[in-house]
């Protein structure tokens, strides 16, 4: 008798990919961003195929892969990346650090030359396996597909792993390296691959391997900490959860319980409630009051803090509790007395069940009054620049203007930080940044990630709800982004702030070199109106500061991807920064007691990287 003939390659590929695919889906895939190639064929055509995954298709696969990231925060679930073999996995790589930085939850779906044509000099092959080091949770050069009665189970079971390695305790990215063989493209042959498992769970959203619960005895340690510390302070960072904001609350209440002041910087979303400065950040700036209110404990939840005073204020706390999600780093300076790895808002919760609530302190009095100075002197000065604009005007007045459930993504250098120190208190607005390695790579892509995520997950919806306030080099870092994705039904409106080049250079130590334009500043002098005119995205120009709360209705109306460019002057910018941090420094002089230099630790607060 003639041995049957085997199913050829393609379709043997394809078959496995289809159960790789089905099983992603089931634990919660909704959706995949691919890039064009050959070698992918199989992965590619399985996702496209299953009829249940949106697949983002993308000419870039570093945009691809910072979308992902977009999709993946926006929507509350992993996301799957897809690329053909060689340096197409490379590009990956500034999105796989800032995913495993900021534990985002990504599927890497590599392709690869079968490891025959490894180290042969096969045209587009290049040492895949391990490619990204560290910076995943998890990584399988996976074997070549074949068929058998027990194929299909372990491709259910290796996409089953890789879910569950990427959601947690430590979310972040997980690897895959596929290898195909020629052909590629299946010819629609039968394929065994085993029976199909029964009585299989249903489909929903998927869950991550929570961290531990805090230890008990730790918290009681803290209790008792936090009921002996008059002087204390509650500093919130960024939370790395994917659902950030979600435990803002517990630290206000815990901030209420002991009477101290709440700093919360906008990734945070604890901005609110009777605990919470409204001037915070730019508070801590105010020499003579921080030098004479150093608190005796500071208790830091999530990321480091972003602003160099609040650096100061934490290395200058008696002592200094930092509280960040397993697998992550927030102490600076070597400076904490305790690191507690768990969830921050159940170490929050917990901390409040223990305790009694203080009452109004004098403490707390002494910074509330302050940070109402401070605020006041803010909102006066601003009132007095009249219609000049000022960035840090422009952050404030931006996240004021947003609709109630908006999201806004803030680039790094200078937008997250004027959104720190100038953004006022308010409910419905989430505040996302690319914090972890906090690049300016990726800002639009990120963005136009977070759009097409949350219009997934809302239906739709009259109006833009997704903006981005980023500056003119991260705009021009990730241009190919705008080109590729303004034409492709995302509602996105950037608010780009163009100074001609790196503003928050003029504010640091590198102003002051003979080298600074050339080198730090890089001015560009693109006409961004014609870039985004090319792109096919909307423009509007602001000139003025009362035009720019009418210029996003204008372009939340409008709908699809609009530009809102906002022409500002570095050096101008740089003076202003020091004029209201002066203006606030004065409103709060007569607050200033004698320094309390006892608690202060000596040497100068570490310097972030930018």
């Amino acid at each position: 008798m003639t041995a049957p003939t085997p199913p050829p390659d393609g379709d043997i590929a394809l078959a496995c990919m289809a159960q790789l695919a089905r099983e992603l889906h089931r634990l919660g895939l909704r959706d995949a961003c691919i890039s064009p190639g050959s070698r992918s064929t199989p992965i590619v055509l399985a996702l496209a195929r299953h009829g249940g995954i949106r697949v983002h298709v993308h000419l870039d696969e570093r945009s691809s892969a910072f979308f992902a990231i977009g999709v993946a925060r926006a929507s509350d679930r992993p996301v799957a990346l897809v690329c053909t073999s060689g340096t197409a996995v490379a590009n990956w790589l500034p999105a796989v650090v800032e995913a495993s930085m900021s534990g985002v939850p990504l599927l890497l779906l590599s392709a690869d030359r079968p490891p025959a044509l490894r180290g042969t000099g096969a045209n587009q092959t290049i040492d895949q396996v391990g490619i990204f080091g560290g910076y995943v949770r998890w990584s399988l050069d996976a074997p070549l597909p074949a068929a058998g009665p027990d194929a299909g189970r372990s491709w259910r079971a290796l996409a089953a792993e890789a879910v569950e390695r990427a959601l947690g305790p430590q979310p972040g990215p997980v690897h895959l390296n596929l290898p195909f063989t020629e052909p590629l493209v299946p010819s629609a042959a039968t394929v065994d691959l085993g029976p199909e498992p029964p009585g299989r769970d249903p489909e929903g959203t998927p869950r991550g391997t929570l961290p531990g619960a805090p230890d008990p005895a730790l918290v009681d340690e803290l209790a008792g900490l936090v009921r002996s510390t008059q002087r204390g302070l509650v500093l919130a960072g960024g939370l790395r959860s994917a659902g950030e904001p979600g435990g803002a609350p517990a630290l206000a209440r815990l901030a209420d319980a002991a009477a101290w002041p709440l700093i919360a910087e906008p990734t945070s979303g604890a901005r609110t409630g009777p605990a919470a400065l409204a001037a915070g950040a730019i508070l801590l700036g105010a020499a003579g009051f921080t030098e004479s209110h150093v608190p005796d404990l500071v208790i830091q939840f999530g990321s480091t803090p972003t602003a160099r005073a609040a650096l100061a204020a934490v290395a200058r706390a008696r002592r200094l509790v930092v509280v960040t999600a397993p697998g992550s780093e927030a102490d600076l300076g070597h400076a904490a007395w305790m690191t507690v790895r768990c969830d921050p808002a159940d170490l929050a919760a917990a901390l409040v069940e223990r305790l009694t609530p203080r009452a109004e302190s004098p403490w707390r009095r002494a910074w509330s009054e302050a940070d109402w100075l401070a605020a006041d002197a803010v909102a006066a000065w601003m009132e007095e620049l009249g219609d000049e604009l000022f960035e840090g005007r422009v952050a404030r007045d931006l996240a004021a203007c947003l609709p109630e459930g908006a999201t806004l993504f803030a680039g790094s250098s200078m937008p997250i930080r004027d959104l720190d120190s100038f953004m006022l208190p308010r409910t419905g607005l989430r505040v996302v940044g690319n914090r972890g390695a906090s690049g300016i790579d990726g800002s639009v892509s990120t963005a136009l990630g977070l759009a097409a995520g949350a219009a997934s997950a809302s239906g739709g919806g009259s109006g833009t709800r997704t903006f981005a306030l980023i500056g003119d080099l991260a705009f021009l870092h990730d241009a190919g982004a705008l080109i590729w994705g303004a034409g492709r039904g995302h509602d996105l409106v950037i608010v780009v702030i163009n100074n001609d080049g790196g503003g928050i250079f003029n504010i640091l130590d590198q102003s002051r070199l003979p080298e600074h334009e050339a080198l730090f500043a890089t001015p560009h002098g693109v006409d961004l109106a014609a870039l985004a005119v090319a792109a096919g995205a909307g423009h509007h120009l602001v000139t003025r500061s009362g035009d720019l709360a009418p210029a996003v209705t204008a372009a939340r109306a409008a709908r699809g991807v609009q530009v809102i460019e906002v022409r500002t002057e570095r050096r101008r910018n740089a003076e202003l920064h020091r004029v209201v941090a002066a203006a606030v420094e004065k409103a709060v002089a007569g607050l200033a007691g004698p320094p309390t230099g006892s608690t202060a630790r000596p040497g100068n607060p570490p310097q972030p990287d930018l």
